[in-house]
């Protein structure tokens, strides 16, 4: 275990010595998860976490040495992707369950969702003010900013896909697909066609995070659940009409297609996002990365799974994904009860784990920002953090 420096004590330090020690701190930290993903057999209990619990976050709090203990490199690639002098924030908490993050260039702000309180959030880079961006917001999902820089997002409770336009309307970009509703887009990405690629599962039918389905529905069948109790009128009154394991493309001309069906897919999709050179479509399933070549005519092959996600044998499913300029993936990890663990992991083209960030939450979703698209902003159960990163992200938004 690397030696704890004490710094109360360091006028009696030299500053080689003392730079000396945080190096050692720092290489002992990094080498740690190599050595356990080594060393942990396939089948072995995961190892005991040194995730430490007691960190604090709150305004005011002492500062974390650099660099921080929860940046932590697992294969030397990753120190080309790391910034050692920064520090993980956490910019705001008070959410009940935030996703989808999406940054606005010109307005230089983050919006994100929070669901069951059926907001979106967005927090402003100038100051750090976080306000109300809009209320009710059907529920919303994922966000993006598209290649016009317009926010696009996904609706639980509309059931659709939304664009709002730079003089203030709505455009409703897809509600349905050959005439069956959709059931509750989750994640999208804008491909710089003009189009915008989605998944659509059926997480917006529950109670919590939606509208349930009217009596009779796979959801509610015998139909206990009140369905339009506290909503809008006319939510809460439709029932399931379409499969819920598909990815869609809502072309600009308004027609939308079923790129993958749910034949192709394990479980519901959920995190959406293209290579940099969009070539490459990525989508997550049940927590896991499939990725597909994508050719010029919108053409998908060679289905792919990217990892098992399994580290140091901890499952660390992921929800949201973003792709940095070289092709990089940063997910967000969920390994429930395991604490250092979730937050973030970064993976090679190739499917190789390079880092990770550890958070005090379980991180559903995350998108680089800031004025020079070098912030990652992970939002996490209840909370927003940011932490600057060596790397910029490839689309926008």
């Amino acid at each position: 275990m690397a030696r704890m420096i004490d710094w109360r004590d360091r006028s009696h330090m030299s500053r080689r010595a003392l730079m000396k020690s945080i190096g050692a701190a720092a290489g002992a930290a990094i080498a740690l998860p190599r050595l356990a993903a080594g060393q942990t057999a396939q089948n072995s209990a995961p190892p005991t976490s040194t995730f430490p619990t007691q960190r604090d976050y709150t305004p005011g709090a002492p500062p974390v040495s650099y660099p921080d203990p929860d940046v932590l490199t697992v294969d030397p690639a990753f120190n080309q992707l790391r910034v050692n002098n920064t520090a993980i924030h956490r910019l705001w908490t008070g959410a009940m369950w935030s996703e989808g993050p999406a940054w606005c260039s010109q307005g230089k702000y983050l919006v994100w969702s929070d669901i069951p309180n059926n907001r979106q959030l967005r927090w402003l880079d100038d100051d750090g003010r976080v306000t109300v961006f809009r209320s009710p917001s059907n529920n919303s999902n994922g966000n993006t900013f598209d290649f016009q820089g317009r926010q696009v997002s996904c609706e639980h409770t509309g059931r659709r896909i939304v664009r709002y336009e730079h003089d203030g309307s709505i455009t409703v970009v897809a509600a349905a697909y050959m005439g069956m509703r959709l059931n509750s887009p989750n994640d999208l990405a804008p491909h710089p066609d003009g189009s915008y690629w989605f998944t659509d599962p059926p997480a917006g039918f529950q109670l919590y995070e939606g509208a349930p389905e009217a009596q009779g529905g796979p959801g509610n069948p015998q139909g206990r659940l009140r369905s339009t109790v506290g909503q809008l009128v006319g939510v809460g009154t439709l029932k399931r009409e379409i499969t819920t394991a598909n990815v869609y493309r809502a072309d600009p001309s308004g027609k939308v297609d079923m790129m993958i069906s749910q034949m192709q897919l394990p479980g519901n999709p959920n995190g959406i996002a293209f290579g940099p050179d969009y070539k490459k479509l990525y989508v997550v399933t049940n927590g896991i990365v499939h990725s597909f070549e994508l050719d010029t005519n919108n053409k998908l092959s060679n289905q792919k799974q990217f990892s098992d996600f399994m580290i140091d044998g901890v499952q660390c499913r992921t929800d949201g994904i973003r792709v940095d300029i070289n092709g990089n993936l940063w997910c967000g990890s969920n390994a429930g009860q395991r604490l250092g663990y979730s937050g973030v992991t970064v993976w090679s083209p190739e499917g190789k784990l390079l880092g990770r960030i550890r958070l005090p939450e379980t991180c559903a979703n995350l998108a680089f920002g800031g004025p020079k698209r070098n912030r990652l902003f992970m939002t996490a159960g209840q909370s927003l953090y940011a932490v600057y990163v060596a790397t910029q992200g490839a689309s926008p938004g």
